[in-house]
């Protein structure tokens, strides 16, 4: 018998931060932008996604999906890149508004941005052959470089994303197999660094990485345009 557990797990996944959406009421204004940013994100990984399917770098387990697929991917997958991008922002503006002091100071923010590039980069130099891990940490190089000129979310998103990371393993432990015998969604390990925190790719954290906080520069990018253009007409 079918058992839709990707499906289960975006439910949950959404219900929680939807129920508190009145604690972030600045946020939820900002949805046509939200809903912008996400799309533009959503492009890449979902056609980076689609590729990776079909050459069978991963993969699904059809018996934990709801059965309706486009591309040979299961609909929980497109919905993924919605529901998580608005779990995840909602953390870390949610957080913000409760503690809105709480940032990385700046020589930290840079110190540890230098660091993850330069790791970044000698995992390419000796990993350049598998996909998954050059794919990804390309990704993640390019986000932290963005990331500089915009070092003010940054300094705020190193901190919310330790705050994220927390409901991320859950979720993304239930898809890699943490409490089923079959992983929901699988790798093959010849593509990536085959190293796993439980069941997850380690890889894993730079791609929420480069999802999170790729989402989080348009948004923002978006938002102070639209400030601007109000500022102008009053």
């Amino acid at each position: 018998m079918m058992q839709p557990l990707y499906l289960y797990v975006l439910i949950g996944s959404f219900s929680i931060p939807f129920l508190f959406t009145f604690f972030c009421i600045d946020f939820i204004k900002k949805w046509k932008n939200f809903c912008i940013s996400t799309l533009c994100i959503a492009s890449f990984f979902l056609i980076w996604d689609a590729i990776f399917t079909n050459f069978e770098i991963w993969g699904f387990t059809h018996s934990y999906c709801a059965g309706w697929y486009f591309l040979k991917m299961p609909i929980e997958e497109w919905l993924f890149f919605l529901v998580i991008p608005f779990c995840s922002l909602f953390t870390h503006f949610a957080f913000f508004y409760a503690f809105p002091k709480l940032v990385l100071n700046k020589k930290a923010t840079i110190l540890i941005t230098g660091i993850l590039v330069c790791a970044a980069v000698l995992l390419l130099i000796f990993n350049y052959d598998k996909w998954y891990t050059l794919v990804n940490y390309v990704c993640f190089i390019l986000v932290l470089i963005f990331g500089l000129f915009r070092l003010q979310l940054l300094q705020q998103f190193y901190i919310s994303f330790l705050i994220i990371l927390i409901p991320f393993f859950l979720v993304n432990g239930i898809l890699t197999g943490m409490l089923t015998e079959i992983p929901v969604v699988w790798y093959d390990n010849t593509e990536n660094l085959g190293r796993r925190i439980v069941t997850i790719p380690v890889e894993d954290i730079g791609y929420a990485f480069s999802m999170l906080f790729g989402n989080l520069l348009i948004f923002d990018l978006l938002n102070r345009r639209e400030e601007n253009r109000i500022s102008k007409t009053t």
